[in-house]
C-alpha cells in the first residue's frame, strides 16, 4: 500500500509506492529467551530524481506460535515492535544551510544521534544550541544563559520566547546537575525530540 513520507536528506515529502521501497523479514529461534522472533528490515529511496537517498530501518517483532486446522506450527507476528533501529540515517537530523556556524550544526547533529541512548545528554545539547543561536544571531553573550534569554525577551514573540525558556529548563537537567547531584529529574526521548524540533 502507497504511504506518506517525509525524506530525511532532501526534506521532500513523497507518497512511497512498491518500487521505492522493499522490506524482508527474518524469523528465528536459535532457543532464546523470547522464542519466536521475525527481524524486519525495510528499506526506502527518495523518488525525487535530484535525490534518490535511501534510508534503512529494522524491527524485531515478538511472535506467537499457534497451531492450524493440520496441527503444524502456525506464527502470528504482534502488531507493534519491541525494538525499532534506524540504519540509515544513523539520526533524524534534518539538513540545515551551510551558513549555519558548524558548532551549532554539530551540536545539533549529536543532539539527534543520542536522542533514544541518552534522552538527558540530547536535552543538555540542545541547550547548547539554542545558546549558541542566541549569541550568533542576537549578538547576546552573558555569563549565564538565563540571563541571555531574559535580554531576548521584548526582541521576540511571547510564544516563541517561553519555547525557548522551556528548552533552557530541560537542559538544565544535564548542564548545572553539580549544584545538587541528589536531584534527578528524568527525560524521556519525547521530550528531548520536542526540543530537537523546536
Amino acid at each position: 500500500m502507497p504511504f506518506s513520507w517525509s525524506c530525511p536528506y532532501c526534506n521532500r515529502a513523497a507518497t512511497i509506492t512498491g518500487t521505492n521501497t522493499d522490506t524482508h523479514g527474518y524469523r528465528f529461534n536459535c532457543l532464546n529467551k523470547e522464542g519466536y522472533l521475525d527481524l524486519v528490515i525495510r528499506v526506502i529511496v527518495c523518488p525525487h530524481p535530484k535525490c534518490r537517498e535511501y534510508t534503512i530501518d529494522a524491527r524485531l517483532f515478538k511472535v506467537e506460535t499457534l497451531k492450524n486446522a493440520y496441527g503444524q506450527p502456525d506464527f502470528k507476528r504482534e502488531g507493534t515492535a519491541f525494538l525499532e533501529w534506524t540504519l540509515k540515517p544513523k539520526s533524524g537530523a534534518k539538513p540545515f544551510p551551510a551558513y549555519i556556524p558548524k558548532p551549532i550544526l554539530d551540536d545539533y547533529g549529536e543532539a539527534c544521534l543520542i536522542l533514544n541512548d541518552s534522552p538527558k545528554a540530547s536535552a543538555t545539547l540542545s541547550r547548547r544550541c539554542l545558546q549558541g543561536i542566541i549569541r550568533d544571531f542576537w549578538g547576546i553573550s552573558k555569563a549565564r544563559l538565563i540571563d541571555e534569554i531574559a535580554e531576548l525577551q521584548g526582541k521576540i514573540d511571547p510564544t516563541t520566547w517561553a519555547a525557548i525558556d522551556a528548552v533552557r529548563g530541560v537542559g538544565n537537567i544535564g548542564a548545572h546537575m553539580e549544584k545538587d547531584i541528589n536531584l534527578i529529574v528524568d527525560v524521556g526521548p519525547d521530550e528531548a525530540g520536542q526540543l530537537i524540533l523546536g
